[in-house]
């Protein structure tokens, strides 16, 4: 498929929550400045892009974090959230734009309308206990911020005058929704990247779809089952097919993976390696974590907790190199690829060859594993895929 010829991506991850070797108990290394700078240099230094910068109340701010490590790398982007509804959207343009700017054009965003419904409460959020609301509403926010950094002439010489729009009418319609009002053009710092840095977004509603579709550069899958994933992809297109009858708009969209990597030199110490993973973690941290999972309004979510039920007569397994263990304890994409490199590489090429372009990757600690994958099977995976793209 034409998926195919598009320019494999890889990010990493930023443990903001603290890091170690184990899952489910209190992390070992805190995540201080120095550690996370570390953590995002070797990524760095690993062949990897970008770092996925994660938010929610567990975690240390993904834009401070951000603008923290950006500030000690040279090539790596990062990733930070933007959450619709918690901050004004002129306001998540600016911030935006200044990291697009200090970083010289590395700045990603990565759409977040969830997280936890405890964290969204926690936030006063109104729409916390409404799923398709939430999107609804991240629609007319991203309409907002891309209005912000296009109808820009840039900064205002002062916040008493107006920016300087220029003659052009496209520049200057308003916008009107139920949630966001974008009457005229506001003073907004010019972004590097053009027409504005890329948007991630996910989930696996038919909403979040849908305004992935209009909105996203990259749609986000948490990892399944490749037949899971080119269902998933599948049902998108499909989307997407609609939206080019509706609208008349072809929109580019890549498809990215977000999953859990562990890779040793033989299958037996890689499988002995991630049971010990989940070693420590108390059965009544695990009967908690289920009813938590449980209460979740995200598809996504609810999907990793079926899959996580079907295989657990199977140890957890789900398919070669594949191992649900994680989302015992763990939210998201928990999903782990298990193996040596070679098997890890075979597993990421298929996910590859079904249409993702971007993978985003973690692994415990995630230093030793950033340098374990770049150094094992990141190289490998480059090989074996240009040479499929010759054949």
């Amino acid at each position: 498929m034409s998926n195919q010829q598009k320019e494999i991506q890889f990010g990493w991850f930023l443990p903001t929550a603290g890091d170690g070797k184990y899952v489910g108990v209190a992390p070992e290394r805190k995540p201080t400045l120095d550690y996370l700078i570390q953590v995002a240099q070797a990524a760095e230094h690993a062949g990897f892009g970008f770092v996925l910068i994660p938010t929610g109340g567990a975690c240390m701010d993904a834009w401070v974090v951000g603008s923290a490590v950006m500030s000690h790398t040279k090539t790596l982007r990062p990733l930070v959230a933007v959450r619709p509804g918690l901050t004004a959207p002129v306001l998540a343009a600016r911030m935006a734009a200044a990291l697009d700017i200090l970083s010289e054009g590395r700045a990603m965003i990565n759409v977040v309308t969830g997280s936890s419904v405890q964290d969204l409460e926690e936030l006063g959020d109104p729409l916390a206990h409404a799923h398709d609301e939430r999107y609804e509403r991240a629609r007319e926010y991203l309409e907002v911020m891309t209005r912000a950094w296009t109808q820009s002439g840039g900064l205002s010489a002062s916040e008493f005058t107006r920016s300087n729009i220029g003659s052009d009418p496209e520049r200057q319609q308003p916008f009107v929704g139920k949630y966001y009002q974008f009457q005229r053009p506001v003073s907004t710092p010019l972004t590097v990247q053009k027409p504005y840095p890329p948007f991630y977004l996910g989930g696996s509603s038919p909403i979040a779809k849908r305004v992935a579709v209009e909105y996203a550069d990259t749609f986000l899958m948490w990892g399944e089952p490749h037949a899971w994933i080119q269902e998933q992809i599948k049902e998108i297109e499909s989307i997407r097919a609609e939206y080019r009858a509706e609208k008349g708009i072809d929109r580019p969209l890549r498809y990215g993976l977000r999953a859990q990597v562990l890779v040793r030199d033989t299958e037996e110490e890689a499988w002995a390696a991630a049971w010990e993973l989940i070693s420590k973690v108390s059965p009544e941290a695990i009967e908690q974590a289920q009813r938590q999972f449980a209460q979740t309004d995200a598809t996504n979510q609810r999907r990793q907790n079926e899959l996580r039920e079907q295989s657990r007569n199977d140890r957890f397994v789900v398919g070669p190199n594949l191992w649900t263990g994680l989302s015992l304890v763990r939210s998201g994409g928990a999903i782990l690829i298990v193996g040596t490199a070679e098997q890890v590489t075979d597993r990421l090429l298929e996910y590859a060859e079904l249409g993702v372009s971007t993978f985003i990757l973690s692994g415990y600690p995630h230093l030793e594993e950033a340098e374990i994958f770049g150094r094992e099977a990141l190289p490998l995976f480059r090989k074996k895929w240009a040479q499929k793209q010759q054949s």
